[in-house]
């Protein structure tokens, strides 16, 4: 059994209020190559197919023709698509009957029928093009984890996500009574993944752990974290295909789609990583921070004939001045390349170098001065001066006293 997987297109992105649509057309026309060439049993799209919930008619629309493109690439080709948490569950199923006309599976939710999840809606069986049983597809839409439905009566709400895995594994094993390979398809975090570069890096993200996943599948295509891993220290084997293309700056490593290769059931998976070119890269000028008039000069001599998001990297001492933006966009009038903006970082000066960090006690036990007069010293460089303290300390005083 052999198949393709991706996840989080991110159809309509755009960057900076630049449009994006002919990389993501360039994309989908890679894929739709990579279909043709490798003839794949089933391509997987493990959510995030949009990046907003209510995409516009013209990203529909670019979606549509591709699945179109992609089917008539491999006639034969199951496509499995699940949707993620970027995605309108009901939005993408809205077609999806007519879709299956053209081999193509929609899971935008769990359906339940009399208080029953339908099981076959999950469980997806995969055929060669001679119509021989290869594998079986597990599809598993993004889903909070206290959304998931209760399979038993006492179920407490906190174990309800493992209980629905687990069991959804056993059905497909009542099915696979030939030992094909299954297939777990999910979007969601696993914990130890690497988000480097990820928007959700702070507190955006609830990280599962795998075994709350179950055991019984031979590879799960996951979605939701766009940096490209396998996850070989568990004992599934688990990927991330990674999101196609970048969405911000700081995710600066190489993009790909991934080939999955499987003979028989509790075999391991033979991958082929497919790297994804994009017509127009993000880059950082210079690579580490430098002063303004610096970062301008190598922004003014970037060749103009490339296709490019820049983003300048400056260093601050003091401030920047009120036109550096204006500057930055005269520089690249004439070139193929978009300015996007500015990233500072202040210098850091030789007090806040060796400053030390507080606790939760040592900030008790110091008073608002004290710690204004602290940040203060760490973010100049230079101690509070009388006349600034004074005023800060009669502010102080008066708030206090208002509080009594």
């Amino acid at each position: 059994m052999k198949l393709l997987h991706t996840s989080d297109w991110h159809l309509g992105h755009s960057l900076y209020n630049f449009d994006r649509t002919a990389e993501q057309q360039a994309f989908l026309k890679q894929l739709t190559e990579a279909v043709r060439t490798h003839r794949p049993d089933a391509l997987l799209i493990s959510g995030d197919v949009y990046h907003y919930s209510s995409p516009s008619a013209s990203t529909q629309r670019m979606y549509t023709d591709a699945i179109l493109a992609i089917h008539d690439a491999c006639p034969t080709m199951q496509i499995i698509v699940t949707a993620g948490n970027h995605d309108s569950s009901s939005r993408l199923e809205i077609d999806s009957n007519l879709w299956k006309h053209f081999r193509v599976h929609v899971i935008g939710s769990i359906d339940r029928k009399d208080n029953q999840v339908l099981w076959e809606k999950h469980v997806i069986p995969l055929a060669d093009e001679s119509g021989k049983l290869t594998g079986y597809v597990i599809a598993v839409p993004h889903c909070y984890p206290q959304n998931f439905p209760a399979l038993h009566p006492d179920i407490p709400r906190d174990e309800r996500q493992a209980d629905f895995f687990h069991t959804l594994l056993e059905e497909t094993a009542k099915r696979n009574t030939t030992g094909v390979p299954v297939i777990l398809m999910a979007h969601l975090a696993v914990a130890g993944s690497d988000i480097t570069g990820h928007d959700d890096g702070i507190g955006g993200m609830d990280y599962l752990p795998i075994e709350t996943l179950g055991e019984g599948y031979d590879y799960l295509a996951l979605g939701h974290i766009h940096c490209p891993q396998t996850l070989r220290n568990t004992k599934q084997y688990a990927r991330y295909s990674g999101s196609p293309l970048p969405v911000n700056f700081d995710e600066t490593y190489p993009h790909s789609m991934t080939c999955v290769e499987l003979s028989r059931h509790g075999d391991t998976p033979k991958l082929e990583i497919i790297p994804i070119d994009n017509p127009f890269p993000l880059v950082t000028l210079p690579k580490e921070p430098a002063p303004f008039e610096t970062a301008l000069k190598e922004l003014q001599t970037f060749p103009a004939d490339n296709p490019a998001y820049i983003r300048l990297n400056v260093l601050l001492k003091d401030y920047l001045s009120p036109d550096c933006n204006e500057q930055a966009s005269q520089a690249v009038r004439d070139k193929a390349c978009r300015f996007c903006y500015i990233r500072t970082q202040r210098e850091t000066s030789a007090s806040s170098a060796t400053a030390t960090s507080l606790n939760i006690q040592e900030l008790k036990e110091q008073s608002p001065l004290e710690i204004a007069d602290r940040y203060f010293e760490e973010a100049t460089g230079e101690p509070l001066d009388e006349e600034l303290r004074h005023l800060l300390k009669t502010v102080i005083d008066t708030v206090r006293e208002e509080q009594q």
